[in-house]
């Protein structure tokens, strides 16, 4: 993505902060026309000492898996807090309208997995991340229920290659922070979310 140097994020754990609070994503491959084939999912992410990893999956008859199994190579997007910002915080006027938010684009390289143990073993995981109680209900599913349920579906781990993370708040204009501050805290859950990463960033009043 387009990457000013002064959004481009210096430390790595804002990444994988942003995927763990924004895990709704989109994953982006090719289709057999060359044209963007995108599925927006959850993906679950781990960090392990090779680096980052994503897990996710799709109903079987989505054509995206095969996709990834033809061209494995792939982007997950994920977008945090996101808001307009009017040119009233400026103290110049000579400013114009822009949009502030927080973003991670992930190249990625797939590997599907098919059988029904690699399936439940990543289906907890999701489980684990947005519902923890309904495991036992998982667990306690008949058999012939819960492997019809896996059979439906193809699990894949996303392997990241390359990761930008790209915080667009504003960070060189520092006359414009106290203001910014104001109004996004009086604009709902997305300008409130954006000041959560104001701070996060040490971008002060």
């Amino acid at each position: 993505m387009y990457m000013p140097p002064q959004f481009k994020a210096k430390d790595a754990a804002l990444a994988a902060t942003l995927m763990r609070e924004h895990p709704f994503a989109s994953l982006v491959s090719c289709d057999e026309d060359g044209l963007p084939y995108i599925t927006h999912l959850p993906l679950h992410l781990e960090e392990r000492p090779e680096g980052l990893l994503l897990l996710g999956h799709v109903a079987k008859p989505n054509a995206h898996w095969r996709y990834l199994a033809e061209r494995p190579r792939a982007v997950a997007s994920f977008l945090g807090p996101h808001a307009y910002l009017s040119p009233k915080v400026y103290l110049d006027l000579q400013r114009v309208p822009t949009w502030n938010y927080v973003a991670v684009h992930c190249t990625v390289e797939a590997t599907l997995i098919e059988d029904a143990e690699g399936k439940d073993k990543l289906l907890k995981k999701l489980i684990g991340d947005h519902e923890p109680p309904y495991a036992e209900q998982w667990r306690g599913l008949p058999e012939e229920f819960a492997q019809k349920m896996l059979t439906g579906i193809v699990a894949f781990e996303l392997k990241v290659v390359d990761l930008q993370c790209k915080i667009k708040l504003n960070q060189h204009r520092p006359e414009s922070h106290a203001r910014m501050r104001e109004a996004c805290l009086a604009g709902g859950e997305q300008g409130q979310g954006l000041v959560a990463w104001m701070d996060r960033i040490g971008q002060g009043a």
